[in-house]
């Protein structure tokens, strides 16, 4: 696998990213335009409200499907790094650090996680300025 940094850890899914969103988007806006002329040449029918509501509706479990996943994967790594930086520290994690904070730091390698995750509490760094200040990238593969 590539080797990850701040310049390339963004990750994306090719099936939703560019297939399965600009379809969505693109089919949204052609039934909107549809029911619109539709509505100006024959006025209101049920079936033109009846045929963007399905369509809105088939779009909401792909869009729920995504949330639900980033929402568990960021409770993991929450737990995760509040273990790491147990291991690490032999304390618990501070909990001014934010989820955002916490989810940036642990692209952090072990060896600068403990001095990083100080830091950030001293200054307030934001999750931009931490993934910025690591100098040894541990990879995230595996982010949703």
């Amino acid at each position: 696998m590539k080797e990850q940094s701040y310049e390339n850890h963004t990750r994306y899914q090719p099936l939703q990213h560019f297939v399965w969103l600009p379809l969505s988007f693109l089919l949204l806006i052609e039934t909107v335009v549809y029911a619109v002329i539709e509505f100006i040449n024959y006025g209101f029918s049920l079936h033109l409200l009846l045929l963007v509501g399905v369509v809105i509706l088939a779009i909401i479990p792909g869009m729920l499907a995504r949330i639900y996943a980033i929402t568990l994967q960021d409770r993991l790594i929450q737990n995760e790094e509040q273990l790491r930086y147990f291991m690490l520290a032999g304390k618990g994690l501070d909990n001014r650090l934010t989820k955002e904070q916490m989810i940036a730091l642990r692209f952090a390698s072990d060896t600068e996680f403990v001095e990083l995750v100080n830091r950030t509490i001293e200054e307030n760094l934001s999750p931009e300025d931490i993934k910025k200040s690591i100098k040894i990238w541990r990879p995230d593969h595996h982010r949703v």
